[in-house]
């Protein structure tokens, strides 16, 4: 196993482990991890609903033994208990998984597989370092359809050497795998990854914004000609096929990470986490708290020798956190909003907005609601519509294009 050259997750190698967080022993220290978080969510009162979703990713979680992802997701489920309807997904590189592995997964109650295709073009997945073929991910389609799973498969545009036609070919042959979602996701390199360094000396090419735009719109136009909706700027799926767990995210809701690095995000704070502890349950919680509370957001360390040490030391891993003030809070609904097919809850954002204008010091100024004369010009430029029934701002595909710019002119419109 080795990164892939666009690659920036945090990984590290065997030798680099240590502390008791050995790929051997990796899941026992997850499952240490949990307990202490379930201690410190019950010292300081935080009690989440029964988990709705679970998702292993951030990397290769398929690494691992099928037995040690089931074990994981059974402490989940023995610390906080599960809905009976959850979503439970593994990222899975085509390469680590069989018939046997995904049956494993699916008697260990795993729902979903998310497959990390990127690419159908044998030259495509060179250039990206990726190691797999084309039959590797069908054939681990073939095994999760066979036990019952749903599947999803990951693209990546943009990458050096890749055409229109060749992108063309990797988007169609997604589709006649016939799965019901897809995330396609344009190349991100970061300076510091193999690629970056190869971009940044010249032997590759780096990406250009007005091919990526191309190759999205040709992504937009075969997947809903297939039946796949978009329902996230980079995510289409067939009604009732979406992420459930990633819609979490863009809803904000209260999640959970666990690991090295993983981040966690609650929207009531209770208390100081400046000790490194930590709130973590997996749970998409209750999004109904006070437009002025603040919200809490916190990360894991990131290396895996010292999160092994602290966890050994009885703390939960937590490098840092910060907390979210209410003006904070209204950027991350509007920008999230403006990522998601249901759209932008005006009425929403003016009541948050007229809940901190309340609580806020005069001299700090005054937030703008939402009106006609803020949304009509981005009408009028085709970069969202307005929902009659529910009154939402929905992006159009040139706002989905042109996202950070939509994002940027609405909160110069509140007077963020």
């Amino acid at each position: 196993m080795r990164r892939c050259g666009y690659c920036d997750f945090n990984t590290y190698t065997a030798t680099d482990m240590g502390a008791g967080a050995s790929r051997g022993n990796y899941a026992n220290m997850v499952v240490r991890e949990m307990r202490l978080v379930r201690d410190w969510q019950l010292v300081h009162g935080i009690e989440e609903p029964p988990v709705s979703t679970v998702f292993f990713g951030g990397g290769t979680p398929t690494i691992l033994p099928a037995c040690d992802l089931v074990m994981m997701l059974d402490a989940v489920r023995g610390l906080w208990g599960i809905e009976p309807e959850a979503e439970i997904t593994t990222e899975a590189n085509p390469d680590t998984v069989d018939e046997r592995y995904i049956g494993a997964l699916a008697e260990g109650g795993f729902t979903r597989v998310s497959f990390g295709m990127q690419s159908a073009v044998p030259h495509v997945l060179k250039n990206l370092d990726r190691t797999h073929t084309p039959a590797n991910v069908e054939a681990g389609v073939r095994a999760a359809d066979r036990a019952g799973l749903r599947s999803s498969v990951d693209l990546i545009y943009g990458a050096p050497g890749e055409s229109l036609d060749d992108w063309r070919d990797s988007v169609r042959t997604a589709v006649d795998l016939g799965v019901n979602h897809v995330s396609a996701y344009a190349l991100t390199v970061e300076p510091t990854t193999k690629m970056g360094r190869q971009i940044a000396a010249g032997t590759l090419p780096k990406p250009d914004d007005d091919d990526e735009a191309a190759k999205y719109e040709i992504a937009d136009d075969l997947f809903a000609a297939a039946g796949l909706e978009w329902y996230e700027i980079s995510n289409w799926s067939r009604p009732g096929y979406e992420s459930r767990h990633n819609l979490g995210y863009w809803r904000n809701v209260d999640w959970a990470g666990l690991g090295p690095g993983a981040h966690s995000h609650y929207n009531t704070v209770m208390g100081s986490s400046t000790d490194g502890d930590a709130a973590n349950s997996d749970a998409a919680g209750d999004v109904s708290a006070s437009v002025t509370s603040t919200s809490l957001r916190g990360w894991d360390i990131a290396h895996p020798r010292m999160w092994g040490m602290a966890i050994n030391d009885g703390r939960v891993p937590w490098s840092g956190d910060e907390t979210i003030s209410p003006t904070e809070n209204l950027e991350e609904l509007i920008m999230l909003g403006l990522r998601i097919r249901e759209g932008l809850d005006i009425g929403r954002v003016n009541r948050h907005i007229e809940a901190v204008n309340r609580a806020q010091d005069a001299a700090q100024g005054t937030l703008r609601i939402i009106d006609d004369a803020c949304l009509t010009p981005l009408v009028g430029d085709g970069l969202i519509t307005l929902d009659p029934t529910t009154g939402h701002a929905v992006a159009t595909r040139r706002g989905r294009l042109l996202n950070d710019a939509v994002i940027e002119r609405m909160f110069g419109a509140v007077g963020l």
